[in-house]
C-alpha cells in the first residue's frame, strides 16, 4: 500500500539534494552538498570568500530559477492530463508555448527582453500566451461551452500558426538567430535576476497553491463529466480556473527561458507510479519530482558535453537534454503502465 506522506518527504529531500548538487557543481570550483548548504545559510558576503561569490553570485540564481521552472511544469502537466483526461497531455498542449515564444523572441529582437528589471521577455511571454489561450477558447467554444476536442485541435493548430509567425519573426530580424534559437530550445544561460527568479518562484507558488487546492476535484473531474457534476462540481469553472492558470504558468516559464519539452509530460506519470491516480498528492508530487528533473537536467546540460569532449564551457540548450532523455523515459513508462 502507498504512504503518501512518506513519498512525498522523500520527493521533497531527493528535490532539495538535486538543488545543492546543482549549486555545487562546476567547472572550477565543485562543492559538497554540506558545505553547499552552509554556505547559502551564510547569506551574500560584500568582499566575502570565494566560494560565497561563486555560490550567490554565479550558481545560485540558475539554481532557483530552474527549480522555479521545473515546479511549474511538473503542476501544470499533472492538472492539464486531470483536467483533459489526457495522460499525454502537457502545458504546452493548448498552444500556451508558441504564444509565449513568440512573445519572448519579439522582446529578444526589438531589445527590450531586460527591461522592468529583467523582466522584459517573461511580460512579453506572459502576454502573448494569454493571448494564444483566449484565441484558442474562442475557437472551441460550442454553444456556450468548451469542447475539449476542439480545445486540443484548437491548441495545435494555433501553435503551429505561431511558430510559424515566430520563424518569420527570426528570418526578418537580422539578429544573431543562434542566440534567439538557443532561447528557444530551453536554457538558463542567459542575464537571471534575482527579480526575475522571485517573480517566477511567486508565480510557481500561488499558481502551484491554487490548483492543488482544487486537486479534490480534479479526482472527481479524471473520471468524468457527468460523475463530475452529480458530486457538485462546477465543470465550466473549474476548467476555466486551470487552463487559464496554468497557461498564465507555463507562459511566464516559457517567456524567461524558453521551450522545454517533455519534462511537464513524463514528470505527472513517475508521480502516480509513486503516489497513485489521487491528485490530492500526485499534483504535488508531480511538482516536486518536474523541480528534481529539471535540476539534474540542467546539470546534464552545463557539464555532459564538455565531460564528453573535454572542452571547459561547452553547454548545450536544456531543452535538448530533456527531450533526449524524456522521449525514452515516457515510452518506458507507458510500456509498463
Amino acid at each position: 500500500m502507498k504512504r503518501p506522506g512518506a513519498v512525498l518527504i522523500g520527493l521533497t529531500v531527493l528535490m532539495v539534494l538535486a538543488f545543492l548538487l546543482h549549486v555545487g557543481v562546476g567547472s572550477s570550483y565543485w562543492f559538497r552538498p554540506w558545505d553547499t548548504f552552509m554556505e547559502i545559510l551564510r547569506g551574500p558576503i560584500d568582499g566575502g570568500p570565494t566560494a560565497n561569490f561563486i555560490v550567490w553570485a554565479l550558481r545560485l540564481p540558475r539554481a532557483v530559477q530552474a527549480l522555479s521552472v521545473g515546479c511549474i511544469l511538473g503542476l501544470v502537466g499533472s492538472a492539464f492530463q486531470a483536467q483533459l483526461r489526457n495522460p499525454l497531455a502537457d502545458p504546452y498542449i493548448v498552444g500556451v508555448s508558441s504564444g509565449a515564444a513568440i512573445g519572448g523572441v519579439i522582446a529578444i529582437v526589438l531589445g527590450f527582453g531586460s527591461a522592468i528589471g529583467g523582466l522584459g521577455m517573461m511580460v512579453s511571454g506572459f502576454v502573448t500566451g494569454m493571448g494564444a489561450l483566449a484565441l484558442v477558447y474562442f475557437l472551441a467554444q460550442r454553444r456556450g461551452l468548451v469542447d475539449v476536442t476542439a480545445l486540443l485541435l484548437s491548441g495545435v493548430a494555433v501553435g503551429s500558426l505561431l511558430s510559424a509567425l515566430t520563424s518569420l519573426v527570426l528570418l526578418g530580424a537580422g539578429k544573431d538567430t543562434n542566440l534567439v534559437l538557443r532561447w528557444l530550445l530551453g536554457s538558463f544561460s542567459g542575464d537571471i535576476t534575482w527579480t526575475q527568479n522571485a517573480v517566477l518562484a511567486l508565480i510557481a507558488i500561488l499558481g502551484g497553491a491554487l490548483l492543488i487546492s482544487r486537486s479534490r476535484y480534479l479526482n472527481a473531474f479524471a473520471i468524468g463529466e457527468d460523475t463530475a457534476s452529480r458530486l457538485g462540481v462546477d465543470v465550466p469553472r473549474l476548467r476555466t480556473l486551470v487552463l487559464t492558470v496554468g497557461t498564465a504558468m507555463t507562459a511566464a516559464a516559457v517567456g524567461s527561458v524558453g521551450i522545454i519539452g517533455f519534462l511537464g509530460l513524463v514528470a505527472p506519470h513517475i508521480s502516480r507510479k509513486l503516489l497513485g491516480v489521487d491528485w490530492r498528492y500526485s499534483l504535488l508530487g508531480s511538482g516536486l519530482v518536474g523541480g528534481a528533473l529539471m535540476l539534474l537536467a540542467d546539470i546534464l546540460a552545463q557539464r555532459g558535453m564538455s565531460a564528453i569532449t573535454r572542452t571547459e564551457g561547452m553547454e548545450v540548450p536544456v531543452g535538448i537534454v530533456t527531450a533526449i532523455l524524456g522521449a525514452p523515459s515516457l515510452l518506458v513508462l507507458l510500456k509498463k503502465a
